[in-house]
């Protein structure tokens, strides 16, 4: 057997007790081959006399993890025999496993395989292992997850709004002392209700001691930069498998701290609704509240979400009016004054109420139709010129505490020659906002309009 060389991060990995534990990260770091390790000792721990292993296949599982380099063989030796065809004790493929608290039974599920799964999952099990839970049948990860005392799984960064995530992996959360670990976005999706005992780990090329840094540079130069393999495997960084829209916004350049944010000079502040006010979808009624600087940056600074689906009193129209105008007096405190308001112009019993309200109130806002002259694509090709950073500092900025608009930017695609119709309220919210101010965003955009304030008064206009 080769040797097992393990960072600080993996010890302290080996070493701590969890009831669920989700290693996600890039490629080659080691997390499939420290995590069988662990979960074989895990095995040899419980009290439980039937374990499983799964994965994609039964062939991708035995390469993988049983037959492997510092695979289960190898590791554990004679303490293993792996029946690939099942014994006549247990028909099932599965290992014998000797430990010092007798004989284990670990079943080797492929989850391609429906009608052999579903014969195993007939009762409880102690430990339970998933390779790639991300590509996982979510039938198969729902049944079986309920039936053991202890689940590891690992995965690859991929599609943010897979089911996976939501229903599982964003339930977890880091230790404190490895949050830092990994990229921003990734913690940023770590916000469903957290779960006791589920820990989310993350790791990299730098965790896996075993692994030289030749080696590692081969791996990351033969994988073509700006794809989603780059983007999963080599950066760990989720991401729609294709068709993503602003597939040019990068965390490190386009996400911006609150601190950063409030030493820029803004010129001018503006302000976007975007309105649904359906029980029956995830459709949301989205608030953004940007500024312009003097340097031609558009910043997002503020957002506010909320939908009807799980209101036992739905919102109304009067009662977004209200919201939004507590928003726009917290933003105005906060960072400026918008004197105009965009509303989306399909909404006007939205803008009715504001208009109401204005009167009641007396109050400085204007309330004003959005303005949907500007084709989608049109606004689609200006966000993505803003976004870019190649050579330059990017026009288009986000606060990172708007995850709900950071989200949606990282996951609106195409629907064939279409972008969908969904994941994209606050960035039409946001729209709305910079459209009549879109002259006066990025360098390229400014150098047009000085261009035509020129002529103009070269005519006397």
């Amino acid at each position: 057997m080769a040797d097992l060389i393990l960072s600080p991060k993996y010890k302290t990995f080996m070493k701590h007790l969890a009831e669920v534990e989700f290693l996600e990260g890039t490629t080659s770091a080691g997390k499939t081959t420290v995590g069988m390790i662990k979960f074989l000792f895990k095995v040899a721990e419980s009290g439980r006399k039937l374990h499983i292993i799964s994965g994609l296949d039964l062939g991708t599982i035995e390469k993988n993890i049983i037959q492997s380099e510092l695979g289960i063989i190898d590791v554990f030796g004679e303490l293993v025999v792996y029946y690939s065809s099942g014994s006549k004790d247990h028909t099932l493929p599965h290992i014998k496993y000797q430990t010092p608290s007798g004989e284990k039974i670990i079943y080797v599920l492929g989850y391609d395989n429906k009608a052999r799964w579903k014969k195993a999952l007939g009762g409880q099990y102690g430990c339970l292992y998933i390779d790639e839970i991300n590509i996982a049948d979510m039938e198969y990860v729902r049944e079986v997850f309920m039936r053991a005392d202890y689940v590891m799984a690992t995965l690859n960064p991929d599609d943010p709004e897979l089911p996976i995530y939501h229903e599982y992996i964003n339930h977890s959360r880091p230790l404190p002392e490895f949050e830092k670990d990994a990229p921003a976005e990734i913690n940023e999706y770590l916000k469903e209700e957290p779960k006791r005992d589920w820990v989310h780990w993350f790791f990299s090329f730098e965790h896996n001691a075993g692994i030289s840094e030749k080696k590692k540079q081969k791996i990351i130069g033969s994988v073509p930069k700006g794809t989603k393999l780059y983007k999963n495997k080599i950066q760990g960084l989720r991401g729609r498998s294709e068709g993503l829209i602003f597939s040019n916004f990068e965390y490190s350049s386009n996400v911006i701290t609150v601190q950063l944010a409030k030493k820029k000079k803004y010129v001018a502040f503006s302000c976007g609704v975007d309105t649904s006010y359906s029980s029956n979808s995830d459709d949301t009624i989205a608030f953004i509240f940007q500024g312009l600087t003097d340097k031609g940056e558009l910043v997002v600074l503020e957002e506010q979400v909320s939908n009807n689906k799980d209101q036992k009193e739905p919102f109304a129209p009067s009662d977004i009016a209200l919201r939004l105008l507590t928003f726009l007096e917290s933003c105005r405190s906060k960072w400026g004054f918008s004197r105009t308001v965009y509303i989306d112009n399909a909404d006007q019993a939205t803008i009715t109420e504001l208009k109401k309200l204005k009167r009641r109130k007396s109050l400085s806002y204007n309330f004003a139709n959005s303005d949907k002259s500007v084709e989608i694509i049109d606004r689609i090709n200006l966000t993505l010129g803003w976004m870019s950073s190649d050579s330059k500092s990017p026009a288009y900025l986000v606060v990172d505490h708007c995850s709900n608009h950071i989200h949606e930017i990282t996951t609106w695609s195409w629907n064939k020659d279409k972008p969908e119709d969904k994941n994209d309220h606050t960035i039409n919210a946001s729209q709305y906002g910079w459209i009549p101010i879109r002259f006066r965003i990025g360098e390229q955009n400014k150098q047009e309009q000085n261009n035509y304030d020129v002529l103009r008064k070269g005519f006397g206009y």
